[in-house]
């Protein structure tokens, strides 16, 4: 027979302390597990703050270097300007290869002097501008295809030979010299009243009763609306061809890959208008597709002869190679040059700018045409 006595006071003294001790380490553990996630939000807002600040001024910094390369180039640039300034005025009847402007190399020249890039003392620097001149009307200019968007089937037979002496088909010829003429605006000739007389008022040209109608070229609304013309004699379409303004151009045209435009840079270009060949600081392979009658092994003898002693004028062409240069040739080929090609590159702290521009030098001015950063 089992007995059970009543619980005292004392037993349910204990039982109430027992279960106040395990409600209160229970609320103390919630307390120290809130406390934790709490101080790790903390360190994870301060740590955020502090990655957000490391970035902005990382991106300030950046800024700052872009800044400064931007304004190193520029220098560079003018310098440049400063050069070819001095050679026109020198040496104005003709360009070569012993000038200053086709012999300074600029290789790492420094620059920590005149950069503040946030060096320490003591530490080196990257500082430093490299850059190069080179005669664009060394190369065949592709712009010489067409004429205010009339295909010219004698440059094609150019760019044809000059296709076949880089070892590439010539049959894609054509097809860059068609790209060239859409892309070009339509030369028109000068507006006349009825009386045969010039008043710059009314335009004329392909859809107007004049002139050939280029294929691939719109000339006039469809509502019937006179195109626009330029002060150049230049009718433009609404509907026209981006500008042909860079070799890159040619992959838009069927057959044409990145190691062809590779292989034509150092012999072809694009200039904004038509150019004559340098017979003086030209390629073998340009100069044999240039000049109808040479091949390329005398177009290299003629280059030869040229580095020994170059040619002042086109007199002397002449006299040296009578039966290969005629005085019709006088269209094509120069000793002189007018556009210019700079390449420079700008290092600082570690970060590069590489950019290319343009040059165009007259007797009245030097100016930029374009800067392009790579």
């Amino acid at each position: 027979m089992t007995i059970y006595f009543p619980k005292t006071d004392i037993q349910h003294q204990r039982q109430h302390q027992r279960q106040h001790q395990h409600q209160h380490q229970h609320q103390r553990g919630v307390a120290v597990v809130t406390a934790l996630l709490l101080t790790t939000l903390a360190i994870t807002i301060v740590a955020s703050l502090f990655w957000q600040q490391q970035v902005q001024v990382r991106s300030i910094e950046n800024q700052r270097f872009q800044l400064q390369k931007k304004w190193v180039l520029r220098g560079g640039l003018d310098w440049v300007g400063m050069i070819l300034r001095e050679d026109l005025n020198t040496s104005g009847q003709n360009d070569n290869l012993t000038e200053p402007w086709a012999v300074i190399v600029l290789r790492d020249l420094k620059l920590d002097q005149f950069i503040e890039n946030g060096r320490a003392d003591g530490e080196e620097s990257e500082a430093s501008l490299s850059g190069k001149i080179s005669d664009a009307q060394a190369k065949y200019n592709l712009t010489n295809l067409s004429r205010g968007g009339v295909i010219v089937p004698s440059e094609v037979k150019v760019l044809a030979k000059l296709l076949s002496n880089l070892q590439l088909d010539p049959a894609l010829a054509p097809a860059v010299a068609n790209l060239v003429a859409k892309t070009q605006g339509i030369e028109v000739a000068p507006p006349t009243d009825p009386n045969g007389a010039n008043n710059g008022k009314t335009p004329a040209g392909p859809g107007l009763g004049q002139g050939p109608v280029i294929p691939g070229v719109v000339t006039s609304s469809a509502s019937g609306a006179s195109p626009s013309t330029d002060t150049m004699g230049i009718i433009a379409s609404e509907a026209q061809y981006m500008s042909f303004s860079q070799l890159d151009d040619l992959l838009s045209v069927p057959g044409f890959n990145l190691e062809m435009i590779a292989k034509l840079r150092n012999f072809v270009t694009v200039l904004p208008i038509r150019t004559k060949v340098n017979i003086n600081t030209t390629s073998a392979e340009v100069l044999s597709a240039r000049l109808t009658n040479v091949s390329m092994s005398e177009a290299a003898l003629m280059i030869a002869q040229r580095d020994r002693v170059y040619f002042n004028n086109l007199g002397d062409v002449q006299n040296n190679f009578p039966t290969k240069v005629q005085a019709s040739d006088g269209d094509n080929i120069d000793v002189k040059t007018e556009y210019f090609y700079i390449n420079a590159i700008v290092k600082l702290s570690g970060s590069v700018l590489e950019a290319n521009a343009l040059y165009e030098r007259k007797p009245q001015k030097t100016k930029v045409l374009w800067v392009k950063e790579n």
